[in-house]
């Protein structure tokens, strides 16, 4: 899996939290139970390239949808 097909799954992960400060992030509970190896594997996809610096973790944010 390539690192923008990663992204491209994981913005529909992106959950508004109704705590406080109802701020964005991950939430693979809003993926049906039977693709969530997939998810999960994107997770991976973007971590490494995080780790080998092909992303930087604002960019990721940004492209996801948790930042503007």
């Amino acid at each position: 899996m390539e690192v923008q097909e990663a992204i491209e799954l994981l913005k529909h992960t992106v959950k508004t939290s109704t705590a406080l400060d109802e701020f964005k992030h991950i939430d693979l509970t809003l993926v049906p139970a039977e693709k969530k190896d997939l998810y999960q594997k994107a997770l991976l996809v973007v971590q490494k390239a995080m780790r080998e610096g092909e992303l930087t973790q604002e960019d990721f944010e940004r492209s996801v949808g948790i930042k503007s």
